[in-house]
């Protein structure tokens, strides 16, 4: 068993599922790190029940590489497994357990290589930094980026493990998630017009959402590096109305727009809003005053859009051994790194396929793969 799998067992076995606390999963890994002689940062949320985790190795005087990865996963509810999630089943050439593939494999490479950082004199440091809650909206990895700020030498490159079978990924799409709350006026459904119907008045503004979404697929506004090639928007909640003979009085729903990096999913956001204050809102007053709509951001994260003619772009693949860039569909942080004046790349071992699904898995080979990725990043960084 590599070393990389043998800390691969220990990480799955942690249920850092985006609901519960992370802190079981950093204690072992700041512990890992100070018996290498290594001291680590914690920033910690408002209340202290989850936290995120950066060390660095080598000179803190220069520019290095930030090894990013996320500790939390998604859960495991209603799943039918056949291996136990949080366990580590070698079988066929396959490691599962959740958070195999999204993204712990990756976590377990980079704290793998912590003794050969440390026996190699570096001439640029490398950078570990793990997060919180990233997969309900890259919600931990603000914080770091608040707390490195602070730091008078910004890194020349993130490199965000994300499950890409490491290929060298520069860019993918932002998302804006937000909620929308109807408020009408109940009344006997015999007496339907004397009432609001929360439900109809939503169904309203979930249609002119998909005029809007339709919209944006014209090829004027699509790029192709993109699968697909254009900002999407889709309503993936609702819920609303009591009993079928009681007019509804309140209906939500919550919507999501996936947008190009070019694109502002806000604008999506504004252009409904603007269409419920100027069509729906005065109708619904005009037979109940105290009817409203509202609108609520739940979150947000940038797009990444990384140069393949950048610095980033040369150095990942130099590391891959690959210029064959490429997008992905689903969001990281890197966009957030970009924003803070880091730039990042995404490669990472595994597929995004076997994420977030029952017997979550990495090959054996991808994870050996990854180790040797490290290695040259290792030797591009010593003396």
């Amino acid at each position: 068993m590599s070393r990389s799998q043998a800390l691969l067992g220990e990480l799955v076995a942690f249920d850092t599922t985006s609901r519960e606390s992370n802190l079981a999963l950093i204690d072992f890994v700041e512990r890992y790190l100070a018996d290498h002689g290594v001291a680590a940062q914690r920033v910690y949320n408002a209340e202290r029940s989850k936290a995120n985790l950066f060390a660095t190795i080598g000179p803190q005087d220069r520019p290095g590489i930030v090894l990013s990865g996320h500790t939390d996963v998604v859960p495991v509810d209603g799943q039918a497994w056949t291996f136990p999630p949080f366990a580590l089943t070698e079988h066929e050439g396959h490691l599962y357990g959740r958070g195999t593939a999204d993204m712990k494999g990756y976590i377990a490479c980079v704290l793998a290589l912590v003794p050969a950082l440390l026996e190699a004199p570096l001439r640029l440091p490398l950078h570990i930094a793990l997060s919180y809650d990233e997969e309900v909206g890259c919600l931990g990895v603000r914080g770091l980026l608040a707390a490195l700020e602070a730091r008078p030498v910004k890194p020349m490159l993130c490199i965000i493990g994300e499950p890409t079978e490491l290929r060298p990924v520069l860019g993918h799409k932002g998302k804006l998630a937000m909620r929308c709350d109807v408020r009408g006026h109940a009344c006997h459904s015999a007496y339907a017009p004397q009432g609001v119907n929360a439900i109809e008045h939503a169904a309203r503004l979930i249609s002119e959402l998909g005029r809007i979404g339709d919209s944006l697929k014209s090829p004027e506004q699509q790029d192709c590096r993109f699968d697909p090639p254009y900002t999407t928007v889709q309503t993936g909640m609702i819920s609303g109305g009591q009993a079928l003979n009681i007019v509804p009085q309140e209906c939500r729903f919550d919507f999501e727009i996936r947008a190009l990096p070019a694109h502002d999913p806000r604008a999506v956001a504004q252009a409904l809003q603007r269409y419920a204050q100027a069509h729906v809102v005065p109708g619904m007053q005009a037979v109940h005053a105290q009817s409203d709509i509202r609108f609520t951001e739940l979150s947000a994260y940038p797009g990444l859009a990384t140069s393949a003619h950048s610095q980033a772009a040369e150095l990942i693949a130099s590391f891959c051994g690959s210029t064959a860039f490429d997008t992905v569909a689903f969001g990281t942080e890197g966009g957030l790194f970009h924003a803070a004046g880091i730039p990042a790349v995404v490669c990472g071992p595994g597929s995004m396929d076997q994420g977030h699904k029952p017997d979550e898995f990495v090959s054996v080979e991808q994870l050996a793969a990854c180790d040797r990725m490290l290695q040259k990043i290792l030797a591009f960084a010593r003396l």
